[in-house]
């Protein structure tokens, strides 16, 4: 039976036609699997997994601890007053609390007379720790940086007598936004695996492709392959998607071949699955003005923009780039400027005020808004797809 596209490229599920493995480190060949591997099998150790937003952390898991085996939870499952182990439990499938009858039978010559008594029970952490044992689970924390503080440091506190009964834990987090509640806790210390993830290379994903595009007889040229490396942005997942776009595309043309013409189109076609227009107008338009009027400034290509918008332009230049510094980004900035244009271009000072009006706009809201983050004079691009989306978009045309 030939494979279909679908099959092949998996942007939101396991990939098992064009998985990669990599290097963990190049010297001695040790992949991150074998990492994984060596920090699961150390008994009364948690393990830490740092690594960018979109890079392929979940699906490492899934790859090495097989997806039957984990119990996968996300620090947005916790706020103030949640159970710890009732959520764990909930994952796992056994009730946490409950009540059970138990009945008492006695015979008086004759007659046999019943009764019964309701007891309410609550499940003990032990408990739900054994089950998981028994059964080789594995505790999967993704996101863990969605949980507040102070939540952070009460799952911690759990984690630790986790961990020495020898529940397997991994937790899962982005570099800029680090678990410190676990690395920085005095008392796991010398009981943390800490793996670092880092960002992927463009021969590796360059090979997703080409993987993919084998196993479907598509052909594709090595320097298309590598244009395409270089857009999606050191992710895999974006990857997947643009190359699922691209075999759609070729479908309906009745073609087998890709050409440099159709990527720029499966570029743009991607675009219109990401939901991403009500983050980039919110971006655009900033704080309410209350009836300010704002600073306009001319671009070469002849848009009138305030700093708001040049902020979001400037994100979408080449290169592609999700960490920048701020004298880059600043940089960036001014070459988007039409040099005839006689009014006085933004200095540093008020760049730096607008970014820290966006880091507290993006805050105030849902998840999917935090695509960027403005920290310590560099800006990040949390995630990859956003930034493709600004590139390949609407916004660009």
């Amino acid at each position: 039976m030939s494979l279909k596209a679908e099959n092949v490229f998996k942007p939101g599920a396991f990939p098992e036609y064009t998985y990669v493995s990599r290097n963990y480190d190049a010297s001695t060949g040790i992949s991150y699997e074998m990492r994984l591997k060596q920090a699961l099998r150390t008994a009364g150790c948690l393990t830490s997994i740092i690594g960018p937003s979109k890079m392929g952390k979940t699906i490492l898991c899934e790859q090495v601890i097989g997806l039957e085996n984990i119990v996968e939870i996300s620090g947005a499952d916790f706020s103030e007053g949640t159970d710890f182990w009732a959520t764990i439990a909930a994952k796992v499938g056994i009730p946490y609390m409950g009540e059970v009858t138990t009945e008492r039978s006695s015979t008086e010559g004759e007659s046999t007379e019943k009764d019964s008594k309701n007891e309410k029970y609550v499940l003990s952490k032990d408990k739900i720790i054994e089950y998981c044992k028994k059964h080789e689970k594995v505790l999967v924390i993704d996101d863990f940086h969605y949980a507040s503080m102070d939540m952070q440091m009460k799952m911690a506190q759990q984690l630790k007598d986790a961990i020495r009964r020898e529940l397997k834990v991994v937790v899962v987090s982005l570099p800029h936004r680090a678990d410190d509640a676990i690395r920085r806790n005095a008392d796991l210390s010398g009981r943390l695996s800490l793996i670092n993830l880092e960002t992927w290379k463009e021969e590796d994903l360059k090979k997703i492709a080409l993987k993919g595009f084998h196993a479907l007889n598509i052909e594709i040229g090595a320097e298309l392959a590598e244009k395409l490396a270089v857009e999606c942005l050191t992710s895999p997942q974006l990857m997947q998607y643009i190359c699922l776009s691209i075999c759609t595309l070729l479908e309906d043309e009745n073609s087998q071949k890709v050409t440099e013409e159709l990527l720029q189109k499966a570029y743009r076609f991607t675009t219109m699955n990401l939901n991403y227009t009500d983050v980039m107008m919110t971006m655009v338009k900033g704080p309410n003005p209350r009836g300010q009027k704002r600073k306009h400034y001319k671009t070469k290509n002849g848009k009138e923009l305030d700093l708001y918008g040049l902020i979001v332009e400037s994100l979408a230049k080449n290169p592609p780039l999700t960490e920048i510094t701020f004298e880059e980004f600043y940089k960036r900035i001014l070459e988007l400027l039409d040099s005839s244009d006689v009014r006085e271009k933004p200095d540093r000072q008020t760049v730096r005020s607008h970014l820290h009006n966006l880091q507290t706009i993006l805050e105030g809201k849902e998840e999917i808004y935090k695509a960027i983050e403005w920290k310590d004079g560099i800006i990040y691009v949390l995630d990859p797809l956003f930034l493709f989306y600004l590139r390949w978009g609407r916004f660009n045309e």
